[in-house]
C-alpha cells in the first residue's frame, strides 16, 4: 500500500524559516551543509509555528549513535497547560541516516571540526534544521572574511553605477 504524503510536503515544498544562526557564519568556516529532521513535542511545534525558536547558542552532540541538538531555545506554548508544556532548552533528537551519522561522527572527531545549527525551518509540515560541519575561525580569519565581503560589496556598487 502506497504511503500518502501530506499536501505541500516533500523536497520541493517551500521553506519557511523560523530561526537563523547568523553568528555561526561569522564564527565558523562552513565546510558542508546537512539537513536533519527534529523529534519534537506538540507544544514545541505549535510554539515554532508562532516563530518562537532560537538556535543562536545551540550546538550538536553525537553520542551512542544518536545526534542531539543541545541548547536550542523553543519558548513554552502559552495555550498549553502546565503539564503539557515543554522545557525550553531540553536536548532534542536529530533524525539522520545511519551512514551519515557515522560519517559525521568521524569528521567531528577531527581536530577543530564541529556541527552547528545554521537554520531552523518548516519544510511542508515538518520542522527541519540545517546543520553545518564547521571549523572555528581565528580572529585574523574573521577580519579577512569581512574585507572580502566589503570588497565584493564595493565591486557590486561600482558595477551598478557604471
Amino acid at each position: 500500500m502506497a504511503r500518502k504524503e501530506p499536501a505541500g510536503a516533500g523536497k520541493d515544498a517551500p521553506r519557511r524559516i523560523i530561526a537563523e544562526n547568523r553568528k555561526a557564519r561569522h564564527e565558523y568556516e562552513i565546510l558542508e551543509r546537512i539537513e536533519a529532521g527534529l523529534v519534537l513535542l506538540g507544544s514545541e511545534t505549535k510554539s515554532l509555528r508562532d516563530g518562537k525558536g532560537n538556535v543562536a547558542e545551540a550546538w550538536v552532540r553525537i553520542e551512542d549513535g544518536e545526534a542531539w541538538l543541545v541548547d536550542a531555545h523553543i519558548s513554552p506554548y502559552p495555550q498549553a497547560g502546565p503539564y503539557q508544556n515543554h522545557v525550553p532548552t531540553r536536548p532534542r533528537k536529530l533524525l539522520l541516516k545511519a551512514e551519515e551519522l557515522v560519517r559525521l561522527q568521524k569528521r567531528t572527531q577531527e581536530k577543530g571540526l564541529t556541527l552547528v545549527p545554521l537554520v531552523l525551518y518548516f519544510q511542508g509540515p515538518w520542522v527541519k534544521v540545517e546543520l553545518g560541519l564547521a571549523r572555528g575561525r581565528k580572529l585574523h580569519d574573521k577580519r579577512e572574511a569581512i574585507k572580502e565581503r566589503e570588497g565584493e560589496r564595493e565591486a557590486r556598487r561600482a558595477m551598478g553605477r557604471g
